[in-house]
């Protein structure tokens, strides 16, 4: 599906450049105080709260039609519920509070705080479950890789359109036990894999810029609220993105039904997850090929944020210092 012209939502871009990054940068630094601790979930919760503190204070009224913890009994910013002040325009709200709970109570690389705002309407309304995608950057013609089609065939199919051959391609992958067959199966090409632990919201950005990640595509299956948040960001900086989600028990299918999705086999492109004027802020809790972590000092807190906006194309790095958060901790 082609991506329509979009008119630029003047509210939402005055939105854009302060109150959505402090959204973001709240839940950022509220995870990375208990960074190394191992307590995913204490992590994960103070990102939630930090991150629901924050949306309360803006002026919209906005609902939260994706959502995180459901599957995983976490602290969650929960489908349907309704943020803002009410006093506003309606827009749509997909988050991710903590994405890498794990990577945060490791202090490895990639964690990060990351929501996307968009028309109402305009975002994908779907119960937190795990969707199959299949992503890669831009400069391709459309079409390239398809998510039905065999590893190898888009593996085959995306190096003869970069003019290299499968050895020089590498894939990226969660590293999870149902994707053993996926990893054997790119890799009988000669192509590379790279596993992460988490993360698949950077992993799906890390395919539009191959020159500093390395990474050329993005397969697999993760969960949904990360499918949209990353199909957000990729529509501003380019590149083709197919999902479905897996809806293989009766719950799921209901409640799925009950949202609005009518086809429970239907292949998503981009445009269909993320549509209208979307924006995506997204910051580092610990450092990653994206943005740096949260730096605590002892009169500043700095941190780094990249926003993506569909209607413009635009990439926003900010980095902030914040005096306010070192001297009170945020209360």
């Amino acid at each position: 599906m082609a991506d329509k012209k979009i008119t630029p939502n003047p509210f939402i871009e005055r939105i854009l450049t302060l109150e959505l990054v402090r959204v973001t940068e709240r839940a950022a630094v509220s995870a990375a105080r208990l960074r190394g601790r191992g307590d995913e979930k204490a992590a994960d919760q103070a990102a939630v709260d930090a991150m629901r503190r924050e949306l309360n204070k803006l002026q919209i009224d906005g609902t939260v039609v994706i959502g995180e913890g459901e599957r995983d009994e976490a602290p969650m910013l929960f489908i349907g519920e309704r943020v803002g002040n009410g006093d506003g325009p309606k827009v749509d709200i997909a988050v991710d509070p903590l994405e890498g709970t794990t990577l945060c109570a490791k202090d490895m690389p990639g964690s990060v705080a990351v929501m996307a705002m968009a028309e109402a309407g305009t975002l994908l309304a779907a119960p937190d479950v795990y969707m199959n995608k299949i992503a890669i950057g831009p400069g391709y013609p459309k079409g390239v890789v398809d998510l039905d089609a065999s590893p190898q065939d888009n593996i085959h199919a995306l190096a003869k359109a970069k003019g290299v051959t499968p050895s020089d391609i590498t894939a990226l992958i969660l590293d999870r036990p149902r994707h053993h067959e996926l990893i054997a199966a790119i890799r009988s090409t000669g192509a590379s894999v790279r596993l992460i632990s988490d993360g698949d919201v950077a992993g799906v950005i890390y395919t539009a810029m191959p020159e500093k990640t390395g990474i050329d595509i993005y397969l697999g299956i993760g969960a949904a609220p990360e499918g949209v948040l990353a199909a957000g960001a990729l529509r501003c900086i380019g590149g083709q993105m197919q999902t479905r989600l897996i809806l293989d028990r009766e719950d799921t299918r209901a409640r799925a039904k009950a949202m609005g999705v009518k086809d429970p086999e239907k292949k998503y492109d981009m445009t269909e997850l993320a549509s209208g004027d979307v924006i995506v802020a997204l910051t580092g809790v610990t450092d990653g090929a994206l943005v740096s972590g949260v730096r605590f000092g002892p009169e500043v807190i700095e941190t780094e944020t990249v926003v993506y906006r569909s209607a413009t194309g635009t990439v926003r790095s900010i980095r902030a210092e914040h005096r306010e958060f070192a001297k009170f901790h945020l209360d």
